[in-house]
């Protein structure tokens, strides 16, 4: 038997491979099935299997994809309400793979339909638990993502009964040296405090996890309900995109349109330039939104953020060999299909964003409108001028009327990818009546306040 982790550090991601004999089962996996399909070339083996813990929220997943293809069997929780072939799989179910099994585990919380799969070794004993988002590391997982859900509808304080339940009922009795193989890691917004190591043990988690340290169910409640990350608008989405399937990868990353450096768009339709900052304010299409995608931004989380589900969108990349990355990142969340076009570097009708005076700004802040794009807990838990205003970059959109213009516009927020954003949205709205400026990287240079307000 072998157990071998993928993970995608961007949506901080985790799959994992069964191996047993030359059968496979997958669980989880990510849209793009070459890792996959190169993991089983490796061991001479044929993926047999694929294990949903749920419709995931975060990522679109290739299950349907290993079904048609590969004639996997796709097992899923009955109240999944799935509409591709499948095998339901509820408490107490098992799952052969090869000489070991896998024992599904009904564990309701973080939705209604979840399922955790115990993996027993050749002699039956318990190895190890794919847990999904039930269990994380230091964490469980929100309650709140799957609230109202149809065709489930349900409350969020109900769902989070019912983790703490999960947590009596699946976990508690369960031996302390099974290893914990969660579905997310540190960074993913299904969680609000996970760990980043990459597997743990039910014992470690039991003695330091704060789920298990709480006094009671109330007190459980309470904690989980807390401040809950923000959610970002195409996590509907993929919810029921991945209820239905989505279609093959390549295939249709393939129907993706390639522009050329003159040819017309739609004035009306978004364009999202992946560029580096300083090539965006040299040179960029009128309206574009700079949203970087290098390898450790969170570009997936902010496009499914700014381009709505189904709202279509242009995309302007630094060359092809960059485009690449950038498409796979796209289809990671199932926006591809959204997509009407790719271009390189356009070249014609190109608006300049202007540079700020670093030393003039310093001097007389005053002078200027300083913008806050950051998530409010960010934004509240580390500030970096006293009279700055407060928009979070998923609400500016729609609240750039309250932004002042009687001054220059100065937008800042931690490190420069989401006032980048910021910063591009605003100087098309304003473009004419105030300048608008991007802070960017610039922002380490001045030290966070220990006491201030924001407007």
């Amino acid at each position: 038997m072998h157990v071998h982790t993928f993970y995608n550090p961007t949506l901080a991601h985790a799959s994992y491979a069964v191996c047993s004999g030359r059968e496979i089962a997958l669980v989880d996996p990510g849209r793009d099935p070459e890792p996959y399909l190169a993991y089983a070339r490796q061991h001479f083996g044929r993926i047999v299997a694929v294990l949903e813990t749920h419709p995931h929220a975060d990522f679109a997943s290739s299950h349907l994809e290993f079904h048609e293809k590969h004639g996997a069997v796709i097992y899923v929780n009955p109240r999944a309400r799935v509409t591709y072939p499948h095998r339901a799989v509820d408490e107490g179910d098992w799952i052969r793979v090869g000489n070991v099994g896998l024992q599904t585990r009904y564990t309701p919380g973080h939705s209604l339909d979840h399922n955790a799969y115990l993996l027993r070794d050749e002699l039956g004993e318990p190895h190890a638990i794919f847990t999904g988002d039930s269990l994380l590391m230091g964490d469980v997982g929100r309650p709140d993502l799957h609230e109202g859900d149809l065709p489930i509808s349900i409350s969020r304080r109900v769902l989070a009964e019912l983790m703490y339940k999960t947590l009596q009922r699946v976990y508690e009795p369960l031996q302390e040296d099974i290893l914990i193989y969660p579905t997310h890691g540190s960074g993913s917004l299904c969680g609000r405090q996970i760990r980043s190591e990459r597997y743990s043990t039910l014992g470690w988690e039991k003695r330091n996890n704060w789920a298990f340290r709480t006094s009671g169910r109330k007190e459980f409640i309470q904690n989980l309900l807390e401040n809950p990350p923000f959610r970002p608008p195409y996590f509907s989405f993929d919810i029921i995109q991945n209820r239905a399937g989505f279609p093959a990868y390549a295939e249709s990353l393939q129907q993706v349109r390639w522009m050329g450096p003159h040819t017309r768009r739609d004035a009306r339709v978004t364009v999202i330039d992946t560029r580096r900052s300083e090539a965006f304010r040299a040179g960029h299409v009128a309206g574009a939104i700079n949203l970087r995608c290098a390898p450790d931004d969170k570009f997936e989380t902010w496009l499914g953020t700014l381009v709505r589900p189904y709202e279509p969108f242009y995309l302007v990349v630094e060359d092809t060999a960059a485009a690449g990355s950038v498409l796979r990142r796209i289809a990671s969340i199932g926006y591809e299909k959204q997509l009407l076009g790719v271009q390189c570097n356009p070249d014609d009708g190109l608006e300049r964003e202007q540079v700020l005076n670093l030393t003039n700004f310093r001097m007389h802040p005053d002078e200027y409108t300083i913008l806050d794009v950051r998530l409010p807990a960010e934004a509240k838990a580390k500030r970096y001028f006293a009279h700055a205003h407060a928009i979070p970059l998923p609400e500016l959109k729609r609240r750039m009327s309250e932004v002042p213009t009687e001054l220059p516009i100065v937008v800042h927020c931690a490190g420069g990818y989401q006032s980048a954003a910021g910063a591009s949205m605003l100087s098309e709205r304003f473009r004419g009546l105030v300048p608008v400026y991007d802070l960017g990287e610039a922002v380490h240079e001045f030290a966070p306040l220990a006491q201030s307000s924001v407007v």
